[in-house]
């Protein structure tokens, strides 16, 4: 039941959407007062004027009574040459722009009781909308009725924001701290194993909860689980986006335990126990448990909120991926290979293969990422921090960079394997660790920079694994040490009686290599 759970989480890590908000706002105004608005709009879409002055003014006309999936009961002299306000639901954004469209309308305003999200539709589709189309808060539009009445002139612009901003940094600091730890704690835990101090008592025994993959056969089956999953995702998203939220709270409680627990340990924290009916309790586990809990809990019932909620999904986040990187571990950089490739395969195939295969055009992975609904619940799978520079922009709430989870752990397992590798043969250097880590680092700043340059999310594991794989590649062949890193460990988890061994049969995980 375990590892099933961490395939169904390892499942959805990737599904970050690369697509990001994009946020305008909406002036309304009866000639004497005026009054901004938040709406988010899609610039491939429905390009906006970036000046007040540079927006065409149009009359707004509210018809929040209707959906607008067809032009029943609408009267056309009503809506001809002015802005319209419709609810969202029933139909898709593009129909309902279809239909304004053929109304004479000038623009479309589709207003939400919902999280605000970037308006998408089948690539085919934009070029059919020829008119401004943009998601604003139903509660703003009742205020502004309230105001203004039934008179109101509306101007639609989107002021450009910097593209560089701060939020970047501590992305990137966030991810390179955690794959720097997570590598660390793998190779700590491999110590104490080899040591025989581990929680699985034995020498070379693997603790209960770990998930090994050391075999091509067994990686291929995991990845095509993860296919299936994602499959899945795609038809029954409505049920299932909630059974991962629930799976989510429950392990990323379970893994913040284990780092608080870990890092209590290491300053010497006592635990202090009592019993209850020859039953031995430790109060450190209680209360930590209760805290976790209560984190994951308060994310859970609170994890549409902005403005704070950010943080405690980055902790348990955070908390997520080191604790996934210290529990599936790869046994040999040929697995390494194997997975990661497969993986970056996986990506490239669901982003820019099935577009071909779905009715709407639309990929599957960025369908599921998504949802169907795009102002529905999204999956917690990714880093947020907020745009600094955007703070004072209070219309729309806050605006994050956002990092997927996956970003983190498919080069954090490589990482892992590296740290567990200098254990293997006594690197006091940590010259794998290292080097693997600076790889990641370096692929990350080119991602970050390919961004900034091209202004769209980029897809991380196109730079990061090549970055990482080759960079380990080549340390390994300049130190004379590829065949054992290439080979590992023969040690598999299925028969823990036997003791990790080296290729060459030696049992003192000590390699002489030469140094470049």
């Amino acid at each position: 039941m375990d590892r099933a759970v961490k395939i169904v989480l390892f499942s959805v890590i990737f599904l970050a959407s690369q697509i990001n908000c994009q946020e305008a706002i909406l002036r309304i105004s009866n000639g004497n007062t005026a009054r901004d608005y938040c709406i988010v709009h899609n610039h491939s879409w429905t390009p906006l004027s970036e000046t007040l002055d540079a927006a065409l003014q149009y009359p707004l006309v509210n018809l929040t009574s209707t959906v607008l999936c067809n032009t029943s009961g609408v009267n056309p002299d009503l809506v001809n040459g002015k802005a319209v306000v419709v609810m969202g639901g029933d139909c898709d954004l593009s129909q309902k722009a279809r239909v304004a469209q053929s109304l004479n309308a000038t623009a479309l305003l589709i207003a939400s009781n919902k999280a605000l999200t970037t308006p998408t539709a089948n690539d085919s589709e934009y070029a059919k909308v020829h008119i401004p189309l943009a998601l604003m808060r139903y509660r703003d539009f009742l205020e502004a009725q309230q105001m203004f009445g039934d008179v109101m002139q509306a101007k639609l612009y989107a002021p450009p924001n910097s593209k560089i901003d701060a939020s970047i940094a501590v992305m990137l600091l966030i991810a390179i701290v955690t794959i720097a730890l997570g590598g660390y704690w793998s190779g700590t835990c491999e110590r104490d194993r080899l040591n025989g101090v581990s929680g699985g008592g034995g020498e070379g025994k693997a603790d209960s909860g770990e998930l090994f993959l050391y075999s091509p056969l067994k990686v291929v089956f995991f990845v095509a689980l993860m296919c299936g999953m994602l499959v899945l995702m795609y038809f029954f998203y409505s049920v299932l986006v909630y059974v991962i939220i629930v799976i989510f709270c429950l392990a990323s409680a379970s893994a913040l335990f284990s780092c608080f627990d870990a890092v209590l340990d290491l300053v010497g924290c006592g635990t202090g126990s009592f019993s209850i009916q020859s039953h031995n309790f430790s109060v450190r586990s209680i209360i930590l448990a209760a805290v976790c809990i209560t984190i994951a809990v308060v994310w859970g019932v609170y994890r549409n909120e902005d403005r704070w909620i950010w943080i405690l999904q980055d902790l348990l986040g955070v908390a997520f991926c080191l604790n996934f990187m210290k529990t599936i571990s790869l046994s040999n950089f040929k697995i390494c290979v194997i997975l990661l490739s497969l993986l970056l395969l996986y990506d490239v195939f669901f982003v820019f293969i099935t577009p071909f295969f779905t009715k709407n055009g639309v990929s599957i992975m960025v369908q599921v990422a998504l949802g169907p609904d795009a102002s529905g619940e999204k999956l917690p799978v990714v880093m947020r921090v907020p745009r600094f520079s955007a703070w004072a922009q209070n219309l729309c709430m806050m605006q994050f960079s956002i990092l997927g989870y996956g970003d983190i752990i498919v080069p954090g397992l490589l990482v892992a394997y590296c740290s567990r590798f200098d254990v293997w043969i006594n690197s006091r250097r940590k010259v794998y660790f290292v080097s693997c880590c600076i790889a990641y680092s370096l692929g990350m700043i080119l991602t970050f920079a390919v961004m900034l340059l091209s202004g769209m999310g980029q897809p991380a594991l196109l730079y990061l694994v090549p970055f990482t794989l080759i960079t380990c590649a080549v340390v390994a062949a300049c130190r004379g040490e590829m065949s054992q890193f290439w080979a590992g460990t023969t040690y598999e988890v299925l028969d823990s009686s036997r003791e990790p061994l080296l290729p060459e049969g030696r049992t003192d995980y000590s390699v002489e290599g030469e140094k470049c």
